[in-house]
């Protein structure tokens, strides 16, 4: 998408979408590094990652990679599960991620029609409305995506606290199996035309309606 707009010469779009998938995986990534420190494991806080400083969250190549092809990654955050003090704990360290992309696209969205709605002169003006319908989009699609069940996306830590123990077994050696092959597979498919992932865009815009409370 990124490497689209500066093809059509449309350079602020391009430089405003960058922005925001660098804000956008930087509060993912805290939002798992916070939780797991709530939750007893203060490894990702030793290595300099319970912060929003995208410093710390960008990978180089995963953020080239969205840039070229629209799927990227930042870095993982470290824990360690010897120190969770909770039988839970990897649920909602793994879910945190997703919803903070859900928190960011619900306040994106209210901030958007606010504006609107109240004539806010400081946010009315063309940039700053396309960035924050950026930050609405991206941020529903980071956390539809992330929570598919297949590879290391978080939803394969999800899902196994939703099965009996027996198939939450089956499940994660298959996906240690296969999962990461399936999912390049997609993204492959979805490079060379194959509207793979058309239904979570589809999906995304559908839910940002349901986030305005005014």
């Amino acid at each position: 998408m990124i490497f689209t707009l500066i093809m059509q010469g449309q350079f602020e779009q391009a430089v405003l979408l960058i922005i925001v998938i660098v804000i956008s995986l930087s509060f993912h990534e805290f939002g798992h590094a916070w939780t797991a420190n709530k939750f007893g494991d203060n490894t990702a806080e030793r290595q300099g990652r319970l912060t929003l400083n995208p410093v710390a969250h960008i990978d180089p190549m995963g953020l080239l990679l969205v840039a070229m092809v629209g799927f990227g990654y930042a870095k993982p955050v470290p824990t360690d599960p010897r120190n969770f003090n909770s039988p839970k704990a990897s649920l909602w360290i793994s879910a945190a991620g997703p919803g903070m992309n859900l928190l960011l696209a619900f306040l994106s969205i209210n901030l958007l029609v606010a504006t609107q709605v109240f004539q806010i002169d400081l946010l009315n003006g063309m940039g700053p409305f396309i960035f924050l319908q950026y930050m609405v989009f991206i941020n529903l699609l980071l956390m539809l995506f992330n929570l598919l069940p297949i590879g290391p996306l978080d939803g394969h830590y999800i899902l196994p606290y939703f099965l009996s123990r027996d198939n939450a077994y089956k499940y994660v050696r298959w996906n240690d199996q296969y999962g990461a092959f399936i999912l390049l597979s997609l993204v492959v498919l979805s490079f060379l035309g194959v509207p793979i992932f058309s239904f979570l865009s589809q999906l995304a815009m559908s839910i940002a309606q349901y986030l305005v409370i005014f």
